[in-house]
């Protein structure tokens, strides 16, 4: 039998989800590479042997998606997949272009061969686009869980950065299980509100072998969802957030637009900061493309410890890095932050920045006035300390969830920036999630 050779495109997460689900041990294909984008230092790498399964002794190298066209021409691919989230549909088919160019089939798979069963119940917390408000619904949903009494167990969107082998399996349960791992700031940005409320994560490469291991000690397994993809356990819940600060991404971006689908609560959240106008279309928009859908509304306040630090000052804000480069957002709860508590000026960090810093603005130019958290390597950790501390300002407003000081050495004053979800009006989210369970 002659098997069908195939490229999956992916950033080091569902790309390897859809390959273990699916293509593993599959004696109909070949998967002769994956191919990175968006997170930087992924490609030149291979998928390891021991994860890759005993038709791939050797592993599966990891390519730059630039090469694609060669790749496929090189190698004769019959197939491409497409396995990575938060894409414009411009962006999507532009991507199906180039790979029907260049002679191959542009494949997307859906939730029947990439969604996993749990014997224990799946509530699957997912969005519209990255920066929606993932991480604040998910920590108010844990609390309602948790009042019923209910064990819950948090499974994470993969960010596997580091050695693949290490990483099959992540368990996080305090603090020293951040350092043991070596987790990057993305991660530390999702993992540390989970564990600031007694809360286990896993997450890692593997999530049949997350799963296994997580429904052990799980009387609720909550599925975290990264960027705006979709989840990889077949849920008993589905919500989807959405954004009003991008009115029409939640029908014209993948797979956001799967999650809207897919929804039996839509939360339109930050209705505290939004023009009413752009919360109407998103309504209008939830409405005609899922109706059944129960809508609620919700806003995420911010809060510091100590305003006084902001007022009167020249700020450098610093947003969460997913949300402000391919998030797209000009700006996150840092910005928000400075304005709603007096500073007197916010700088422009690109002056400041340093090697891979200066790469990323490069890379997205829409960013002005707010500096990604970015630290997906211990290189580029140091590029983010060296460009806050050449700043000239007088305090840094931290607008990531963790606590920057963990991973950097600071010399400014730093204010972080808090933010939880607030319910506004019916349908409750917590009625509707008791119902239902």
């Amino acid at each position: 039998m002659v098997r069908k050779k195939v490229l999956i495109l992916g950033a080091a997460g569902r790309d390897f989800h859809n390959y273990n689900t699916f293509f593993r041990d599959n004696e109909e294909y070949e998967v002769v590479a994956f191919t990175a984008t968006q997170i930087p230092g992924i490609d030149g790498r291979r998928y390891p042997p021991e994860l890759a399964g005993s038709l791939y002794p050797e592993g599966i190298p990891i390519e730059h998606e630039k090469d694609l066209p060669e790749l496929i021409k090189k190698h004769g691919i019959v197939e491409c997949i497409l396995a990575y989230s938060d894409l414009s549909y411009d962006m999507v088919m532009h991507i199906g272009a180039v790979v029907n160019a260049a002679g191959a089939d542009f494949k997307l798979m859906g939730i029947e061969n990439t969604m996993i069963k749990s014997n224990k119940p799946v509530i699957a917390i997912c969005a519209t686009r990255t920066g929606c408000g993932k991480s604040q619904t998910t920590r108010y949903v844990i609390e309602i869980l948790q009042k019923k009494g209910l064990k819950v167990v948090a499974i994470r969107h993969p960010m596997p950065y580091g050695d693949l082998v290490k990483q099959k399996c992540q368990r996080f349960a305090d603090y020293p299980d951040l350092d043991k791992h070596d987790c990057t700031i993305e991660e530390r940005e999702e993992y540390e509100p989970h564990i600031d409320k007694g809360v286990v994560v896993y997450a890692g490469v593997d999530y049949q072998a997350i799963l296994d291991e997580a429904e052990k000690e799980a009387d609720v397994i909550l599925w975290d969802g990264g960027n705006n993809d979709f989840s990889f356990y077949k849920p008993d819940i589905y919500i989807t957030i959405a954004d009003p600060h991008r009115p029409g991404d939640e029908i014209s971006f993948y797979p956001g637009e799967i999650n809207l689908r897919l929804a039996d609560i839509v939360v339109i959240n930050k209705i505290d900061s939004a023009y009413p106008e752009n919360i109407e279309i998103v309504r209008e928009n939830v409405m005609a493309i899922n109706p059944k859908a129960v809508i609620v509304e919700a806003a995420s306040p911010i809060t510091v410890e100590d305003p006084s630090l902001i007022r009167d000052k020249v700020a450098l804000v610093v947003e969460d890095g997913p949300t402000v480069t391919h998030g797209g957002m000009g700006f996150g709860a840092g910005l928000i932050a400075a304005t709603k508590f007096g500073a007197c000026d916010v700088i422009d960090p690109r002056p400041y920045a340093v090697d891979s810093i200066m790469e990323t603005y490069e890379k997205y130019d829409h960013l002005e006035t707010v500096l990604p958290a970015m630290g997906y390597s211990v290189e580029q950790r140091k590029d983010l300390e060296d460009t806050i501390n050449k700043a000239e300002c007088d305090v840094v407003i931290a607008g990531t969830p963790i606590d920057l000081t963990r991973v950097i050495k600071v010399d400014k004053p730093l204010v972080r920036v808090r933010y939880d979800l607030q319910v506004i009006g019916k349908p409750n989210l917590a009625d509707e999630i008791n119902a239902r369970l």
